[in-house]
């Protein structure tokens, strides 16, 4: 199912839901919604619902900001992986052609490997660490000759530290999602704020049904957008390997 269909299931199936319980309760007993529980029901709905949707609307620019920032980090490491093997030109062989594959195995492991488990919101394994790890152990222990050659290596390894850098800041970004006591805070205030509307009164029985609905399917709207929003690498944000595709592409004809 894809993800409009998804979202359009789940907001209009609460409408439809909510509205029949409005109908239901509406005709069934008709103290509920009575008029004179208006002003104090607005007073409680007020508080209520404000705080529900101020939570919920920082949790979603968070998230947000956080997609944002994933999809950033991944050109900001790849950028840095051909960093390095620029970097690298300058150094004698052998350890320039070991340097070069390494850059490249580490761009294949990442958009091949990884993606996968961080789409599925699994840990990654370790052989990409242990490829980083080779790296900064092949360029640390080049010899240098001349100034240009230990220049390039210093480049190279501070280009290195970048890309561990980002490298960790997108697994945890991978695995950061909404706390568990925010998401209980957010369903208990979502509820409460549907619950009260059950008590307002005025409108005809299908009109009311209708304005029950309407903010339900917001408050659904809602809460689908923060739980496709929780893992930058799936759902709504969606965040791809093209940065690695492209730097795998730079790196195999040669930078």
């Amino acid at each position: 199912m894809s993800l409009t269909f998804s979202g359009l299931f789940w907001v209009i199936g609460l409408m439809l839901v909510t509205a029949v319980m409005a109908v239901i309760l509406r005709k069934a007993r008709q103290h509920f919604g009575r008029e004179a529980n208006n002003e104090v029901a607005g007073q409680v709905f007020t508080i209520v619902g404000g705080v529900n949707v101020v939570v919920a609307a920082f949790v979603l620019i968070s998230l947000f900001d956080a997609a944002d920032r994933a999809e950033e980090n991944t050109y900001q490491e790849a950028n840095a992986l051909i960093a390095v093997r620029w970097a690298s030109d300058s150094l004698a062989e052998p350890a320039r052609a070991r340097i070069e594959k390494l850059t490249q195995d580490y761009a294949s492991q990442v958009s091949e490997n990884e993606w996968p488990d961080l789409r599925a919101g699994k840990p990654v394994d370790e052989r990409g660490w242990t490829l980083l790890t080779q790296l900064q152990n092949e360029i640390e222990r080049v010899p240098t000759k001349s100034d240009r050659e230990e220049d390039s290596r210093v480049e190279a390894s501070a280009q290195l530290w970048n890309v561990y850098e980002a490298r960790q800041e997108r697994l945890n970004s991978a695995g950061s999602g909404v706390n568990a006591v925010v998401w209980f805070a957010i369903l208990v205030g979502s509820a409460m704020s549907i619950g009260l509307m059950f008590l307002f009164g005025g409108p005809g029985v299908y009109s009311y049904a209708v304005i029950v609905s309407m903010l339900s399917g917001a408050i659904a709207l809602l809460l689908f957008a923060i739980y496709q929003l929780q893992n930058p690498f799936t759902g709504g944000a969606n965040v791809g390997p093209d940065a690695f595709v492209a730097a795998l592409s730079r790196l195999s004809r040669g930078g």
